[in-house]
């Protein structure tokens, strides 16, 4: 028993980090047709819409509605078929919204395109719950990493996400965008091949002899009345908020401002991959400098961003501000996911997870709606638009960084009391 006690924890991580990298693959695949989604969502709904653009960006937020409306369902089906079946089944419903949504483009039907890019969505839901998977299939020194190797996945999908839309968009031509939708049914049959391969179990750490028994489930109210929770919660929402209000409005910023669609094309894929690319240190961030600290600093990245943002609208400040938001939502994001799986036990993580991604995506799905009718209300012009959109920004996140840092130094007052 002795020789083989030690190799144990070794065949764990070994596995944990084999199917990390399988569903980090899949998120490079599939979490492609997000930002093929946000990029052309906007412009392509601009070019549908008649005189009256104010619902521009309606088909992004139906993406982001759909996002949050299969958080739920997608938690429960996996409940009840595992994760394997219900990832394939969401890379399946993926390549649906996309051959709904290149329909809607072939019949010239805006409300026809916003459905398919609500489908879309609903396969994202599954997407969303990639990170999830890979922190439960892993013991607890691995899961800060295994939550930035699955996001990092997302690095390959910046660069493979715009590409297609570069490459496919005029495909069709003189159909406008469909290329790109029909690259989307590609990317989702492809994600279910991969995650067919995939072997998951959810970890369960060694328990001792003599350890306590476990405590029992709480209700979702006690668990969400943690301030832990709840501060977690409200930077994670409002660091993933505040990046779907800017990215959703850049494309037609940039558009209004002069650029072409390939600029802002690039400027979107700039951005997905400022994202994801910093996941593969985020873990090790986290590991070395606490959840809190990296949190903090993704809010005060966001801050630059609406900064550089104000300071005018040349190519490269567009640019430069789309890669600060980028990496301030991986800082906010990664930081405020690893302080909340924190506060829940694997017996509770079903309803926690489902019930945190309806919320979360309820309310960027309000804030990429509000970003068109920002833009639109409160700019004459382009450039006036965007500068309202970073004007809501500032204070927003600015009371995070606030409230974040007032439970920081809550929980250091504590635990001076119990020292």
């Amino acid at each position: 028993m002795s020789a083989t006690a030690p190799s144990a924890p070794v065949a764990d991580l070994v596995f944990a980090k084999r199917t990390t990298l399988t569903i980090a693959a899949s998120q490079a695949i599939v979490g492609a047709a997000a930002p093929v989604a946000i990029s052309m969502g906007g412009l392509a709904g601009y070019y549908l819409l008649g005189a009256d653009k104010t619902l521009s960006t309606l088909p992004v937020t139906g993406f982001n509605i759909g996002v949050a409306l299969g958080a739920l369902p997608a938690a429960m089906l996996m409940r009840a078929v595992g994760r394997r079946n219900g990832f394939v089944s969401g890379a399946m419903v993926t390549a649906l919204g996309g051959a709904i949504a290149a329909l809607g483009l072939f019949e010239t039907s805006f409300w026809l395109f916003a459905t398919g890019l609500l489908v879309i969505g609903l396969g994202g839901a599954f997407v969303q719950q990639y990170r999830f998977a890979a922190a439960d299939a892993s013991p607890k020194i691995f899961k800060p990493k295994a939550i930035s190797w699955v996001l990092g996945g997302g690095v390959f999908a910046a660069i493979i996400g715009p590409q297609a839309v570069i490459h496919t968009k005029n495909l069709f031509a003189p159909v406008e965008f469909a290329g790109a939708f029909v690259a989307v049914i590609g990317l989702g049959l492809l994600g279910a091949l991969i995650l067919s391969t995939l072997k998951i179990a959810d970890h369960v750490e060694p328990v001792a002899a003599d350890a306590p028994p476990a405590a029992p489930e709480r209700s979702l109210g006690a668990i969400v009345g943690q301030p832990r929770f709840l501060v977690a919660f409200i930077c994670g929402v409002t660091s993933y908020a505040l990046m779907s209000f800017l990215m959703t409005g850049a494309p037609l910023a940039m558009v209004g401002c002069g650029y072409s669609a390939e600029q802002a094309t690039l400027g979107i894929s700039w951005h997905v991959m400022a994202m994801f690319a910093p996941s593969f240190v985020t873990g090790n961030l986290i590991a070395r400098f606490g959840k809190e600290t990296i949190v903090a600093a993704g809010l005060l990245i966001l801050i630059v961003c609406g900064l550089v943002a104000l300071s005018g609208i040349a190519l490269w400040q567009f640019w430069l501000a789309l890669i600060l938001l980028g990496v301030g939502w991986n800082f906010g994001f990664i930081g405020a996911t690893a302080m909340l799986t924190d506060t829940y036990t694997p017996a509770e993580k079903n309803k926690v997870q489902g019930v945190h991604d309806f919320a979360l995506f309820g309310t960027v799905a309000f804030a990429s709606l509000m970003s068109g009718a920002t833009l639109n209300w409160f700019g004459e012009t382009a450039e006036a638009g965007w500068v309202a959109l970073n004007w809501i920004l500032l204070p927003v996140a600015s009371v995070c960084l606030v409230l974040l840092a007032g439970f920081v130094l809550r929980d250091r007052r504590l635990a001076a009391r119990r020292g």
